[in-house]
């Protein structure tokens, strides 16, 4: 059984399914969303972040760094990536905390230590936990099923955050455990789907189906961005796939953000979404009549 890497435990959160949740996000997912918030969450191995604007050239990780591959150049540290080891020796080095690496191991039993700790939250608050990515889906099924397993042995509400890219035999098997898919859908038409996120959709709309077949408990969350799918065309597309062939329990419309942009320069990774906008209030509004319209009730811009 394969370990996955972790890049963060997010207690408290509110935003990633009912009530007071702990989200586990997991390290590695086969899109490739032109304007993913979380780009260190793409690879399914550690990765560097490199704050460039606190390094100040002292040369300390170039010293130290025994494969040789940090150099100072114009007073700024830079590394050979496709040679780094992610040692860590130059982490404890580093002067200012301009160096971190992304990505750590957790066996289940200290998975579950951490989402007990919060446990009297859920109880509260109706919530549980969710485990979101990355791509949760495509990381290796068997840890993620004895995961599961815990959890439900605990009488956890339990939430999984898919983009719906990954074997169907992988929602088979954890779908017993499973009390909620929150399943991003982002666009109809599939070469555009390619273009901007790397690969088609006809598996991610397969697998949808699935689901809504075998009863699954499903909340549709739908990433919105200006210049890419925040259309009215696309929002019809959308509600006549689900209306006609999903049974589902909630909408989240999500509206493009920029926050994770600067993420891309500590990756040394150029980001491709300047030309990206935030829908406006009347576009928000207009898409939700459009639901509405159609049947659809339960609608809720964020979460």
């Amino acid at each position: 059984m394969g370990i996955p890497y972790v890049i963060n435990i997010q207690k408290y959160s509110l935003h990633d399914g009912d009530g007071i949740r702990t989200t586990i996000f997991f390290k590695g997912c086969l899109l490739n969303c032109l304007w993913c918030h979380n780009p260190e969450s793409q690879s399914y191995t550690p990765e560097l972040l490199f704050n460039h604007e606190s390094c100040e050239g002292c040369k300390s990780c170039e010293k130290i760094c025994p494969e040789h591959i940090i150099s100072v150049q114009n007073g700024i540290a830079k590394t050979k990536r496709e040679e780094c080891k992610i040692c860590e020796t130059c982490l404890d080095y580093c002067l200012n905390n301009a160096r971190e690496i992304v990505g750590k191991q957790y066996s289940i039993a200290e998975l579950m230590n951490e989402i007990e700790k919060d446990k009297m939250f859920y109880e509260e608050s109706g919530g549980g936990i969710t485990l979101s990515g990355g791509e949760i889906m495509t990381q290796d099924i068997n840890y993620i099923l004895e995961l599961l397993k815990k959890l439900k042995i605990k009488g956890y509400n339990v939430m999984i955050d898919t983009c719906g890219h990954a074997p169907q035999k992988n929602y088979e098997t954890i779908l017993p455990y499973v009390d909620t898919f929150l399943y991003d859908i982002k666009m109809m038409d599939n070469e555009l789907h390619k273009k901007y996120m790397g690969k088609e959709n006809e598996l991610i709309l397969s697998n949808l189906k699935y689901l809504s077949n075998q009863g699954a408990n499903i909340y549709i969350r739908i990433p919105l961005i200006g210049n890419v799918n925040s259309s009215v065309e696309n929002i019809e597309e959308i509600v006549s796939f689900l209306k006609n062939n999903i049974n589902l329990k909630k909408i989240n419309l999500l509206p493009y953000h920029n926050t994770g942009s600067g993420k891309y320069k500590k990756l040394d990774l150029e980001y491709l979404g300047e030309n990206f906008t935030t829908p406006t209030i009347e576009e928000m509004e207009q898409f939700i009549n459009i639901f509405k319209k159609n049947g659809f009730s339960d609608i809720k811009i964020g979460g």
